[in-house]
Parts: structure tokens; C-alpha cells; sequence
């Protein structure tokens, strides 16, 4: 596979989880960083993803393929990243729960950070954390395999990584201390580390 572009900003976990899954697949990646804010996207930006939303890929033939999912699983195709029989649709489950585990934190902390406080609405930030909380017993329930990971356990690996980065208050480990450890032993992984947000 020839070199693909990633139009990307390097807080965003959806980036985290397509350039660890890049490393684990040996597939280089050019990074062309971005301004994705959600209200006011580059024109770069919005040149590769009429969403104005990142990650975005440019592969060879010059189509631009989005959303981190379609994109991993472009980068992932054939690999042990996306195994077969039910394991795939358990792997594709778990990618879709963590997902969603991190889009609900990102709503909660746009409310908090791009909208003046006098138009906060608790309710809405309440009801995402409540989404965060919920995915993570599923979490705990489901299991992983960080000696060996799917695109389950690299999106999980992403959005426990996340909570980490930008809700350290939250407390998910000492409540959830099997995940806690799945998340240490992801971090250790070489792609983890590369990526890690600062």
C-alpha cells in the first residue's frame, strides 16, 4: 500500500486509533495537520471531508475516504486487525461501543468549553456522561486481548486512554480495575506510546 495522507489534529482520539492501527499494519501515513474545530473547520479541512471533520485519509487514487472507522478498516483489510467468522462482528461491536464512548465525552466537553457558560445545558452533559458510564460496564463485561488486539481492543485501548487524557477526575479506574489494567498493557504497546496525546 502506498503512502496515504491523514488530515488529522493530534488531541482527537478517532486520529489516536487510525494512526495506531497504521503502526500495527506497517502502512505509512503523511500527516497533514488540520484546524477541526467542530464550528469552524479549515478550508483545508473541509476540502478533504465536506463534514469538517477529521480524521480524513487521501489514499492513492486521490479519493479521500472518512470517518475513523471506514478508514481503519481501509488500513486494516486482510490483517488479524479484523478477524473472521463471529469474531469479526464481536471486534466491529466493540470498535462501535468505544466509539461511542468517546463521542459522547467529546459532546459533554464541547458543552463545557465552546459554549459560554450562561448557555450550558447540565441536562445534555449529564445524559453524555451517563452514555460514558454505561459503556464502560459493557466494557468490563466484554473482556479483551491486549497480546493480541483487534480494532475492538484499539478503539477500547483509545477511549479508556481518552478518559485518561481529558476526564483524569472521573475515577473509571479504581471502579473498573480489570479495564484499568487492559489500558496499562495497551499504553505499553509500541503504536500507544507513539501516539500518546500531550
Amino acid at each position: 500500500m502506498q503512502t496515504c495522507t491523514l488530515y488529522y489534529a493530534a488531541p482527537s482520539p478517532f486520529v489516536r486509533k487510525v494512526r495506531i492501527v497504521a503502526q500495527e499494519v506497517g502502512q505509512d501515513l503523511e500527516l497533514a495537520p488540520v484546524f477541526a474545530s467542530p464550528v469552524a473547520p479549515s478550508a483545508e479541512l473541509l476540502g478533504a471531508n465536506p463534514l469538517g471533520k477529521i480524521p480524513a485519509l487521501r489514499i492513492s487514487s486521490g479519493e479521500v475516504l472518512y470517518d475513523s472507522a471506514v478508514i481503519c478498516r481501509y488500513l486494516g483489510h486482510g490483517t488479524t486487525m479484523y478477524p473472521e467468522g463471529a469474531g469479526l462482528w464481536r471486534a466491529l461491536r466493540r470498535e462501535a461501543l468505544a466509539d461511542g464512548l468517546i463521542e459522547a465525552a467529546l459532546l459533554a466537553r464541547y458543552e463545557v468549553t465552546l459554549r459560554p457558560e450562561e448557555f450550558r445545558w447540565g441536562d445534555w452533559i449529564d445524559g453524555q456522561m451517563e452514555k460514558v458510564a454505561r459503556a464502560l460496564i459493557a466494557m468490563s463485561e466484554d473482556g479483551g486481548n491486549p497480546d493480541n488486539p483487534d480494532i475492538g481492543d484499539i478503539a477500547t485501548g483509545c477511549a479508556l486512554a481518552y478518559l485518561d487524557f481529558r476526564y483524569p477526575q472521573l475515577g473509571w479506574r479504581e471502579d473498573f480495575p480489570a479495564l484499568a489494567s487492559f489500558a496499562d498493557v495497551m499504553n505499553e504497546r509500541g503504536a500507544f506510546h507513539a501516539t500518546r496525546p500531550e
